[in-house]
C-alpha cells in the first residue's frame, strides 16, 4: 500500500492527484501545516518535515512532481506519463520541473512572508516581488495553453497535474486574478477533472476523519 503524507492544500497535492488520476490504492496521512511546527512527531518519519512525503515499501520520496513521474513509470503503462522516444518528452521533463523550480518557488515566500510569519516578521515587499517573479514565469504557460489544450502530447499528462497545482495554489494566494486569458482557461480546465475533484474530496473526507483543521 502506498502512504502519503499530505497536508489540505499544500504541493503534496500533485501526487494525491496523480494518484487518483491512476486509479491506484493508497492511504492519505493528513497533517496540520506547516507539521514540522505543530506534529513534530512527524520528524521522526520525515526529518525534513516537508510534504509530501511517500512510502512504496523501500521507497521513500519528499519531491512532489518526482513522485508523480514516479507513480507513473512504476504502475503504468499510463498516458500521463510521456516515453523517451515520445516528440515531447523533453517538453514533458521541462514542465515537471519547471512546476516546481519555478513556479511554487516563488509562492512559498508570498505564502511565508505573506500569511504564516507572525505580524511582526512578515514582509510585505518580499510578497509583492516575488508575486511578480511568479506571474512573470507564468508567462511560458500563458504562451503554452494559448496553443493546445494540454501541455504535453496533445493529452493530459503528469505535466499537467504538476503546474495545475501551481495554479492552485496561486488561487489560494489571491493570485488567480492575475492569470491571462489563457491560463484562466487551462485553469479551468484542470479544475474540471475528474481525478482533481476526487483529489479535493480525498484530502476533505480524511481531514475530517482524522480530525485535522483545513488551512485558512
Amino acid at each position: 500500500m502506498i502512504t502519503l503524507y499530505h497536508c489540505h492544500g499544500a504541493r503534496s497535492f500533485r501526487p494525491l492527484w496523480m494518484l487518483e488520476e491512476m486509479g491506484l490504492d493508497y492511504e492519505l496521512k493528513m497533517l496540520p501545516f506547516p507539521p514540522r511546527m505543530f506534529a513534530k512527531e512527524y520528524l521522526a518519519i520525515n526529518p525534513l518535515g516537508t510534504i509530501p512525503f511517500m512510502i512504496d515499501g523501500d521507497t521513500k520520496m519528499t519531491e512532489s512532481s518526482g513522485i508523480c513521474h514516479y507513480l507513473g513509470t512504476k504502475y503504468g503503462p499510463t498516458p500521463l506519463v510521456l516515453d523517451v522516444g515520445e516528440r515531447d518528452y523533453g517538453s514533458y521533463l521541462n514542465w515537471m520541473f519547471f512546476s516546481d523550480a519555478t513556479l511554487t518557488f516563488p509562492q512559498t515566500l508570498v505564502l511565508r512572508y505573506g500569511t504564516l510569519e507572525p505580524n511582526e516578521r512578515r514582509q510585505p515587499q518580499v510578497v509583492e516581488d516575488y508575486a511578480k517573479w511568479f506571474l512573470g514565469r507564468l508567462r511560458a504557460v500563458e504562451a503554452a495553453a494559448g496553443q493546445t489544450e494540454w501541455l504535453c502530447a496533445g493529452r493530459f499528462t503528469a505535466a499537467d497535474v504538476a503546474i495545475g497545482y501551481a495554479l492552485r495554489l496561486a488561487e489560494n494566494l489571491g493570485l488567480a486574478k492575475q492569470f491571462g486569458p489563457n491560463v484562466a482557461a487551462y485553469w479551468q480546465r484542470l479544475q474540471n477533472r475528474e481525478g482533481y475533484l476526487r483529489g479535493l474530496e480525498a484530502e476533505i473526507r480524511a481531514g475530517d476523519e482524522q480530525k485535522v483543521a483545513r488551512r485558512a
